[in-house]
């Protein structure tokens, strides 16, 4: 993955009145260390969380703390409480009143951890938000303002673990994996481009989905894809049985160099589209009925035949319109090994799609990413969310997993 330039928050200009509350954390504190910055900001939170609590009572009361007053409902004393937060923990005086109608809205009752802010933050980057929709938002929630330099810091947190991910070790065998792309627009040094994000999705001996790795690249290549699927050996994989893809430049070749007995399944709904994409709308339906008698062929020999008549029907109107399916055959053949059900586990990258589809919704959010690096933690991120639905097999995966068993034998583990 290319290496792009960290966004770095750039603080507000120095301001007397700053300068002023340094100087005074300074003295009040002695601070020495970094360590004494932290405990300086905890005391800071518990101070000022305190100083919330006493204002929402003097409102809820509608007077102030040494103020009188003729109302029945009056201050009746404080109740520890202790809090836990990103700064560690410490300990406040909730304020209580007589009639016990007090409702905290700093700190509900109840509630002793404070620090999911950052969880919160994290979500919000899950579905695309940018830093300052994510800062309007939390000042919108929750009364305060998060600079959007302190929201990068704590995305930041997880570049340790998407490093992490990538490098996981992955099982021996996957009997099916699906790689399809998806474009994003990257600011990189002032200048706008697309960039591709690859992701390729395997199907493990359980028959349950997952990620295994997310690529960053401008240009595809036999080199490039070779150094994908290269990455994915030296993590563990010695053997895919199908890998299911539309027509990515060099992806063959280097199939064949890195898993030489991995069978290639072109993408049905892929070839239907690039089929249908210059024929006339008025020929639309007809056509894609038409070639729908050829992925649905009983057997190869059958759909051949299709083929030709297909070709036949349809070549004096679009001449070579079935040139692609002739030219890859031999990537679309797999499929008729296998009966119906069987087929839909891997005719179609749909699999795959779907997630892409929940991540386009990032494209919603924002229509340029920062850098590389900002994409890539928003994908991995709504990576996490998603794959957290994924605790079943996918359709029919005993089925599936019974005739992969037969036509590729002594490959998949009993």
């Amino acid at each position: 993955m290319a290496n792009r330039k960290k966004d770095v928050y750039k603080p507000k200009p120095m301001t007397d009145g700053k300068r002023n509350i340094i100087q005074g954390l300074l003295q009040e504190y002695d601070i020495q260390t970094a360590d004494d910055i932290q405990n300086a900001l905890k005391d800071l939170l518990s101070g000022t969380i305190q100083e919330m609590l006493e204002a929402e009572m003097d409102d809820h009361l509608g007077y102030e703390k040494y103020e009188r007053s003729s109302e029945n409902n009056y201050r009746n004393g404080t109740k520890t409480k202790r809090v836990r937060s990103k700064y560690g923990e410490f300990e406040v005086d909730v304020p209580q009143d007589r009639e016990s109608t007090f409702e905290p809205k700093v700190l509900p009752k109840r509630k002793k951890d404070i620090s999911e802010i950052e969880d919160k933050i994290i979500s919000m980057y899950a579905k695309g938000m940018t830093t300052r929709q994510i800062s309007d938002t939390i000042e919108d929630i929750y009364g305060f303002e998060i600079s959007e330099g302190m929201i990068s810091d704590i995305t930041d947190k997880l570049l340790p673990k998407i490093e992490e991910w990538q490098k996981r070790p992955l099982d021996a065998v996957y009997p099916i994996v699906f790689i399809d792309a998806i474009h994003f627009s990257v600011r990189d040094d002032g200048i706008v481009r697309k960039l591709a994000a690859y992701v390729v999705l395997g199907v493990n001996e359980d028959g349950k989905k997952d990620v295994l790795t997310i690529e960053i690249g401008e240009n595809e290549s036999s080199k490039f894809w070779l150094g994908v699927l290269n990455g994915l050996k030296n993590r563990g994989i010695k053997d895919i049985l199908i890998l299911c893809s539309d027509g990515l430049t060099g992806i063959k070749d280097a199939i064949s160099t890195a898993f030489p007995a991995t069978e290639q399944q072109r993408c049905i709904v892929h070839m239907v589209r690039n089929t249908l994409k210059y024929v006339a709308n008025k020929d639309m339906k007809a056509f894609a009925k038409d070639l729908k008698t050829i992925y649905t062929a009983p057997d190869e020999q059958s759909a051949l035949k299709q083929l030709d008549a297909v070709n036949k029907k349809w070549s004096p109107l679009y001449p070579s319109a079935m040139n692609r399916w002739y030219d890859n055959w031999d990537a679309i053949t797999p499929i008729f090994k296998f009966s119906k059900e069987t087929r839909t586990a891997f005719y179609t990258t749909n699999a795959i799609e779907s997630l892409n589809s929940q991540f386009r919704r990032l494209n919603k959010q924002r229509s340029v990413f920062p850098s590389s690096q900002a994409l890539i933690k928003a994908l991995y991120i709504a990576t996490r969310e998603i794959t957290k639905k994924w605790t079943m097999p996918i359709r029919n995966w005993g089925l599936v997993r019974g005739e992969l068993t037969i036509m590729y034998p002594d490959r998949m583990s009993d």
